[in-house]
């Protein structure tokens, strides 16, 4: 099952049939139970006709008074690609220590002003020179640190400035309209399976300038671990958001540029869709 936030209020979809839920998002979304919960809104509402023009015109990103947190090196690839761009700075070994350390490296990422949902543009920093989206399993955790769904991330970064100094990160990766989140959150009490795909797409003037896929078997972390280290000593009143990082890196000669569509697709959840400024 899946849940899209709109200005419509609160779309549900199991199987092909969709569902208006008139419900505030930070209450709904921040339930343990919210598996069971929308079962139950499935069996006792009837189906509503105009779920795909909602999607289409009415989307927002699936998140209120949530934080948008993010893992960085939690793939081999993601690590090796960190050590490149730093090399010249000095900074490749610590990206080999985080990598091999109990205690993942996480970062803020964003509040709901900075993200943009699928279909929206999101940003490169005008101060940077290489740039890149980074596609992410997303999960969706409640206030007591429960893993109810997932969701696709992109990870705006701006690989110039973090390679200049990995103390720029914040920089790096937070700023105005610097991720997309979307198109929905995907609910199931199961664990994805571990052969679940990330795929990525960036076409430009109408070709395609990168294509790759990983699986997320390739994650170094448990997310139950990542979890547990965002809630260590940090509360979140309506729950919470944490990117598990990406295995994707295109090469040093790729960079993004304005007018840029990123598709990216992860199995079970759907498509996120965002273009460049």
């Amino acid at each position: 099952m899946k849940i899209y936030n709109t200005t419509k209020g609160i779309l549900v979809q199991s199987d092909k049939s969709f569902y208006l839920v008139n419900e505030n998002w930070d209450d709904f979304f921040n339930n343990d139970n919210l598996y069971d919960k929308v079962q139950d809104i499935v069996k006792q509402n009837s189906a509503i006709d105009n779920a795909e023009d909602i999607i289409a015109n009415h989307l927002l990103v699936p998140m209120k008074s949530q934080e948008l947190w993010a893992s960085g090196v939690t793939y081999f690839n993601s690590k090796l690609g960190r050590q490149e761009e730093s090399k010249s700075a000095g900074g490749g070994d610590y990206y080999e220590r985080v990598y091999n350390a109990d205690r993942p490296e996480l970062f803020f990422k964003a509040t709901v002003n900075r993200a943009v949902p699928s279909g929206g543009k999101v940003n490169i920093r005008k101060d940077s020179t290489w740039d890149v989206p980074e596609p992410e399993l997303t999960l969706a955790i409640t206030s007591s640190g429960k893993i109810i769904g997932y969701t696709i991330g992109n990870d705006m970064s701006s690989r110039s400035i973090e390679g200049e100094n990995p103390l720029y990160l914040p920089q790096a990766k937070t700023y105005d309209a610097c991720a997309g989140l979307g198109p929905c959150v995907y609910l199931t009490k199961e664990a994805l399976p571990t052969d679940t795909k990330i795929a990525m797409k960036i076409n430009r003037n109408g070709q395609t300038v990168f294509e790759d896929s990983i699986e997320i078997n390739k994650i170094k972390r448990k997310f139950e671990d990542l979890v547990h280290y965002l809630y260590k000593e940090c509360s979140f009143a309506y729950g919470s958001f944490l990117m598990t990082g990406t295995g994707i890196v295109p090469t040093t000669a790729f960079t993004l540029q304005s007018g840029d569509e990123v598709k990216i697709t992860i199995d079970n959840i759907g498509t996120l869709i965002n273009y460049i400024r």
